[in-house]
């Protein structure tokens, strides 16, 4: 591996290169043949949304650049609405002009799918943050897309519900941007996809045409199911307005247990023997590799609550009785140290102390950050190849790159693998891609777990869609989308 600069010295080389290359330029795009837009047009669409917008490529940088500053766009004119029949309104003048227009929520993502690529406008859908109501009895929330999933989680906790996902950037990803990328997160071993989960939605399409599906019925058996054709489509068949989902019962009792493991052979026998010891309580089931664990002290200054070893596993449960539940943690733990699947471990005493360890796994992105340019992978592997992707990663890379790490969400084989460097460097790129995509295929994998395809995973989707595949959802672009307006350069591989 490299040699490492102190934490702050790497982050301070990192801030001072934040504007990232323009996209179009980095990879050598063409525009398509979209309108340009005029001062009347701009002025026309500030107009639709009561003067909420901001002008100017400077003001813009922010909305323009992804959350790990690796994609770039040129938009000039960014919209923030607050109702659907302004979305509605912006988008069949958008149609009528053929102007390209990019979806955007918290900007979040990870593979630059909600920043523009050229000039397209910004539609954002922040004001849209409205929660319109909540039924205790079915568990049913109805929310507008705008909504912040975290904030979401505190009006839901008030109703001893809660949302049926949750991630690490719960604190600024929003509902609609999370239904669109069919976001995945921690708890999706327990409480299932939202693909799932989303019972009603209401979407734009590109010509402004509402399409109302807003059933809050769990069982509704009449037809094509037409909202599933916007659930993981990253806003290229329409933009999502609102959304009622199924929510969780808020457990009563929750339980957050710490544990050093030697193999990731014993990882996989612990995650087996805690879905049949923990059955119905276990809500989480999270792997960390030491090299995390060490990016995280050298760079956040955090310490996991047990000794160093290989791999760490953070497990959590779910449930209405807290004498039950831990005694069936206990007796669990209790067996598999006794046998040593598990060297080292410990129970969180409190919330408190549960929320600090949930740092180490939820931070780990931002530590990443820290040692300069970050090449993020999501994918899903058969938890029999789970981590040989980490181990022939790093014999590839060898030391080109500071450090190759593994984490993830084992109860669905979703392993995040990040590699770092100081800065950009087009040989590592070129190590990494497309070999990581394809070692993937090979072992019937997924080149994207649950973050989607976005901009920059396009012309490796053919390693994980079939070509009679990829050729359908081309007609279903082509039929919700002629014009190809709504998010374009996105999802589909370029032609």
């Amino acid at each position: 591996m490299l040699k490492r600069t102190s934490a702050i010295q790497s982050f301070l080389k990192y801030s001072s290169n934040l504007t990232p290359q323009y996209t179009a330029e980095k990879y050598a795009l063409k525009r398509g043949d979209y309108g340009a837009l005029t001062q009347d047009d701009k002025n026309h669409l500030i107009s639709l949304v009561n003067g909420k917008g901001i002008v100017g490529e400077k003001e813009l940088e922010g909305y323009n650049v992804d959350w790990m500053r690796i994609v770039r766009g040129k938009s000039e004119l960014l919209l923030k609405p607050e109702t659907t029949e302004q979305v509605s309104s912006i988008l069949k003048f958008c149609h009528s002009k053929n102007i390209a227009v990019v979806p955007q929520g918290g900007n979040t993502g990870l593979v630059g799918g909600s920043v523009p690529v050229f000039d397209e406008v910004i539609l954002n859908t922040s004001l849209m943050n409205k929660v319109e109501k909540i039924d205790p009895v079915s568990g049913v929330v109805v929310a507008q897309a705008g909504c912040i999933l975290d904030q979401l989680n505190s009006e839901l906790a008030e109703h001893k519900l809660m949302m049926p996902l949750d991630l690490g950037a719960k604190g600024s990803c929003q509902l609609g941007g999370n239904i669109s990328t069919n976001a995945g997160g921690l708890r999706l071993l327990r409480y299932g996809s939202l693909r799932g989960n989303v019972l009603g939605m209401e979407a734009v399409l590109a010509d402004g045409t509402i399409v109302d599906c807003m059933q809050t019925l769990r069982k509704d058996n009449t037809g094509y199911d037409i909202k599933q054709h916007f659930i993981g489509s990253e806003g290229t068949l329409g933009i999502i307005t609102k959304a009622s989902v199924l929510c969780a019962a808020l457990p009563s009792s929750v339980n957050l247990a710490f544990l050093s493991v030697n193999a990731f052979a014993d990882v996989r026998r612990l995650f087996s023997r805690a879905r049949d010891d923990l059955g119905e309580i276990l809500s989480a089931f999270e792997f960390i590799d030491n090299s995390c664990l060490v990016c995280l002290e050298e760079n956040l200054k955090l310490t996991p609550p047990v000794d160093q070893s290989p791999f760490a596993v953070v497990i959590e449960t779910h449930g209405s009785n807290s004498t039950h539940d831990f005694e069936k943690l206990e007796a669990f733990l209790e067996s598999v140290m006794n046998d040593g699947t598990v060297i080292d471990g410990c129970v969180a005493e409190d919330s408190q102390k549960a929320t600090n360890w949930w740092q180490l796994r939820e931070r780990m992105a931002e530590s990443l950050m820290h040692d300069g340019y970050v090449y993020k992978y999501d994918v899903s592997v058969p938890l029999d190849k789970f981590y040989e992707l980490v181990t022939v990663m790093r014999e590839r890379l060898g030391e080109k790159v500071l450090r190759c790490v593994g984490y993830g969400h084992v109860g669905d084989s979703n392993l995040h693998i990040n590699i770092t460097t100081p800065a950009y460097s087009k040989e590592v790129d070129q190590l990494i891609e497309p070999f990581i995509f394809e070692w993937v295929s090979q072992v019937n994998g997924s080149i994207s777990a649950e973050h989607g395809i976005g901009f920059k995973k396009t012309q490796f989707l053919h390693l994980s869609k079939s070509a009679e595949a990829i050729a359908q959802m081309r007609l279903l672009k082509n039929a919700m989308d002629p014009k190809n307006i709504l998010n374009p350069y996105k999802v589909l591989p370029l032609l």
